[in-house]
Parts: structure tokens; C-alpha cells; sequence
């Protein structure tokens, strides 16, 4: 690529609008190539106020926006990077005072590479709207990078860090070092201190390498929580807010490390609850050290404040189809395994059968849905006042649902035990369960779906239906329980949503 700074009409140019349609203000398709600023409706939080986690429930408004969406989507939220690591790279590259300035930038070779972001464009919005600065350093990037060190010194320590896989795992890996920290950590720089360009070493990387290394920020894909047949204007969202203290290391400090996606919706979640004025206080736990924290704020306004009218915040976002969905008929059974936000999906899942069942009832007053399947939802959580999701809503589905839903709740740290006086979880209540599921998949040939933690939950599912499905046909979980779990994957009648 090459950089080049030019001037242009301010209204050319692009300050984070995402597509060519939203910089002209024209009407057109709403999809990841031309996201829609949907306007927050309302929002809340889940989890017990004041413990130590977060959950945003987020609805989105899409009245006449031409998105359609199907219980079972994913909807892709189109993050910015904090301000913190933007303007640490502001700092580092030299670009402070030139923060404002209009760039174009060109591909030598369009054919091998493309210019991944809209142009022309500012230093200042490429790294706060269009490239990735919220990762963790690649080694490759810093073995490149390496050559621009201010210092013998800091080259040394950059390029031990490029080759020595063990010291980037100790170091960056472990520290969760972003690129504009990896460059401070290097020139004998506090990471926690707030970046300025007086507290910052200036390293002369070309811009254009820094767009070559550096990939494209990606949306964060959620979930959606809601049924467009009992909420056809608008998409909801569950998000846990992702926040963990990296591993303390020689030279690097154990502090706190934010999600980008799930803290810019817990920022939105504040400034529509009680204005941007407050947006740090709450973002602090009690006795939080705020040199440790570094709360991250972003500028959710938007470019040119397309995401504020009157405080009524939007943020960018397309619809992506799954194949996560209900059967079509309404007597197949539905085995439906969500710990945690993983009940997100479950929840659209809930609220479609709810309205079908609704316009049933009316229709057929006597026979109702006598003859429906039993939706089965077996959901975890670690207390029952703490982060118990939607716990007011499943009585009300029930009310409509009567015995065709069935409800099993793991709560991990209340409650029974096992005899061994380990946690019950929801792989424990599908077993206590075992010959209810085993009709429902064997004679009844209902599906499963499992939504959640992919390193651990799914596994443990698995494990439980193969012993079920295993017992069933006389043999054993490791051979005729795997072989039953391969043909319902095959018959798409085993169905995942999970991640790691």
C-alpha cells in the first residue's frame, strides 16, 4: 500500500461510515457490506447489580429498515476500538497533532491486495473504526515491525519477542499485550499509565506498514435472543460482558483486559440508562484499583454523531442466516441445552413456539396443542438471585406452553450436590433425565440443540447423550452412542451454536 495525505471536501471523506450508502446518506440493502445503525430501543442489566459480573440485554429497533430476520440468526455488531489504544497509537506513531489529517491510501497491486477500508479517510478513523489495534501482538507483525525500533534496545527485546515463542507466550500472549502496549512495553514505558505523547517513545513506522500488518476489525457476531413472530420490529441481544485479569509476568503487570464487542454494548448500556456523563463510574467494581482497570471508553457517538439523535444511541449492525432452527412441525420434540448465554438463542426458540402456540389455541380452542412435542430447555447458572437469565419470563411461556414446556435448572453454587459433593450441571440433569430424552430422540425422533461454551459444555453433552443413545440400542456409549450421536449430526437432528 501507499499513503499519501491529500485534501478533500470534509463531506468526501470517510470518518468510520462503513459503506459509500451511509457516507451519501442514500437508501439501500442493509448486510455486512452496508450495516444499519439501529437505535438502541431499551436496554438492562441482567445479572445481579453490583456483583462482579456484567450481562446486556440490548434490543434493537429495525422498524422499516428492510431487515428481516429468523429465530436461530446471529446478528454482527460493528464494534469501534477504544479510545485508550487508539490514541496510544497515535502516540507511538507520531500522529497526535496529525490525528485529523486526510489520507488516501492505494494498493500497488490490487489483484494480491485490496485497500480493506474505505478511503479517503483519517489516521485517526483507521485506527479507531477500520483495523484490528484491540488484538493480541502477533509475533509475525512484531518480528516486521522490528526494524522501525527507536533503539538498539528496544530492537533487541522486539526481536526476542518475534522469535522466541516461549518469551511471547511469558510476555505478550500472557499480558495480553495489544500492539500500541507491546510498543510501549518495549521502549521501558508504564503501560497503565494514560498514553500521551509525552510518556511515549515515537517509533517511525510507515503508516502504510501498519495498515498491511494490522487486518480489519471484525464485527462481533451474537446470538439472537428473540423471535421476529413475537418481536417483529426489533433484535435482541444477551451478551456477557467479556473482562479478565491477564497473568502477571516480569515486566507486565497484571491488570484488567476488555472484551471490545461486549464492552462497547455495556458503554451503550450506560449512556442510555443514565447518560454518557456517567459512563466510568459504573464500569468500576467496589474497591477496583483504576490504575489497574483502565476503564475502556469508546466514541460511541459515531462518525460525524450519526449514532446519538438526542440520545438515542445506534449502533451498526447486519443479520447472518443460520441453520439453527426449529423443526418445521410442531410435534417433533426439542431438547434444547444452553448454560449461561448459551440460553440466548433458546429464548427466540421459546418465544416462536409461544406465538405459534398462541395463534393455535385460537384457531383450535378444544384440541389447543394437545399433539405438540415437549420443548425441553435445560439451562445452567451459578446462583438463582445472581445471574439467573430471563428468570421472571419462562413462568409467563409456561402459562401459554402448559406441559409441552419443560424447564431443568443447574444452579452451581445453590442447591443439591452430588454424592461425591461436586457442582450438578446441565450434562448431569440431561442424564437424571436419560429415559425421557431417550423416547424423545428414539421413538419420537426429536432433535437436540446446544448452545454455549465449546470447550468444555458440549463435550460433556455429548458424552451423556452417546452413554444415552449407547444404552438404548444395548451397547456402549464409546461405540453404539457414537455412532447414534453421528446420524443425528448427519440428519442435522444434533445441532451446535458454540464457541471457545
Amino acid at each position: 500500500f501507499v499513503v499519501t495525505e491529500e485534501t478533500h471536501p470534509i463531506e468526501k471523506v470517510f470518518l468510520g461510515e462503513l459503506s459509500a450508502r451511509a457516507l451519501n446518506k442514500t437508501r439501500g440493502i442493509h448486510d455486512a457490506k452496508n450495516p444499519y445503525p439501529a437505535p438502541i430501543v431499551t436496554s438492562r442489566e441482567l445479572f445481579r447489580v453490583g456483583g462482579e459480573r456484567n450481562c446486556v440485554h440490548i434490543e434493537l429497533g429495525i422498524e422499516d429498515s428492510g431487515i428481516h430476520y429468523q429465530h436461530g440468526d446471529h446478528v454482527g455488531v460493528w464494534p469501534t476500538n477504544p479510545e485508550i489504544e487508539v490514541n496510544r497509537l497515535l502516540c507511538s506513531l507520531g500522529l497526535w497533532d496529525r490525528r485529523n489529517t486526510t489520507i488516501n491510501i492505494v494498493s500497488l497491486d490490487p489483484m494480491l491486495a485490496k485497500v480493506p477500508f474505505p478511503v479517503p479517510t483519517t489516521y485517526e478513523t483507521v485506527l479507531r473504526h477500520y483495523i484490528d489495534i484491540s488484538a493480541v501482538a502477533g509475533r509475525q507483525t512484531l518480528g516486521i515491525l522490528s526494524k522501525f525500533a527507536p533503539t538498539d534496545d528496544s530492537k533487541q527485546k522486539m526481536v526476542k519477542l518475534a522469535t522466541d515463542k516461549d518469551h511471547y507466550h511469558n510476555v505478550v500472549a500472557d499480558g495480553c499485550l495489544r500492539l500500541g502496549q507491546v510498543l510501549q512495553y518495549v521502549t521501558g514505558h508504564d503501560i497503565l499509565a494514560e498514553p500521551t505523547p509525552d510518556n511515549t517513545t515515537l517509533w517511525a513506522i510507515p503508516f502504510e506498514v501498519i495498515v498491511s500488518c494490522i487486518p480489519r476489525l471484525q464485527p462481533r457476531y451474537y446470538s439472537i435472543s428473540s423471535s421476529p413472530k413475537y418481536h417483529p420490529k426489533s433484535i435482541h441481544v444477551t451478551a456477557v460482558v467479556l473482562k479478565y485479569e491477564s497473568v502477571d509476568t516480569p515486566g507486565v503487570p497484571a491488570r484488567w483486559v476488555y472484551g471490545v464487542g461486549s464492552n462497547l454494548l455495556l458503554n451503550l448500556q450506560y449512556a442510555t440508562t443514565s447518560g454518557h456523563e456517567k459512563l466510568v463510574e459504573p464500569l468500576l467494581m467496589e474497591g477496583e484499583k483504576l490504575e489497574r482497570a483502565h476503564v475502556p471508553l469508546y466514541a460511541i457517538d459515531g462518525p460525524r454523531g450519526a449514532y446519538n439523535a438526542n440520545s438515542v444511541y445506534k449502533v451498526p449492525i447486519h443479520v447472518r442466516r443460520s441453520t439453527f432452527r426449529l423443526p418445521t412441525n410442531p410435534r417433533t420434540p426439542v431438547i434444547m441445552i444452553g448454560p449461561g448465554t448459551g440460553v440466548a438463542p433458546f429464548r427466540g426458540f421459546v418465544q416462536e413456539r409461544v406465538a405459534l402456540a398462541e395463534r393455535t389455541i385460537a384457531k383450535h380452542p378444544e384440541s389447543g396443542i394437545s399433539d405438540w412435542g415437549t420443548m425441553w430447555l435445560f439451562y445452567g447458572c451459578r446462583g438463582s438471585n445472581e445471574d439467573f437469565l430471563y428468570k421472571e419470563e419462562w413462568p409467563k411461556y409456561s402459562e401459554v406452553l402448559g406441559d409441552k414446556f419443560q424447564m431443568h435448572v443447574a444452579i452451581s453454587r445453590e442447591g443439591p450436590r452430588k454424592p461425591d459433593g461436586s457442582k450438578i450441571y446441565v450434562q448431569d440433569l440431561l442424564w437424571e433425565q436419560r429415559e425421557r430424552i431417550r423416547d424423545a430422540l428414539v421413538e419420537k425422533k426429536g432433535y437436540v440443540y446446544v448452545c454455549g461454551d465449546a470447550k468444555n459444555m458440549s463435550k460433556a453433552v455429548e458424552a451423556v447423550l452417546m452413554r444415552i443413545l449407547g444404552e438404548a440400542n444395548g451397547g456402549s456409549a464409546a461405540v453404539e452412542g457414537q455412532k447414534e450421536l453421528n446420524m443425528l449430526k448427519e440428519k442435522s437432528r444434533y445441532l451446535t451454536d458454540v464457541w471457545s
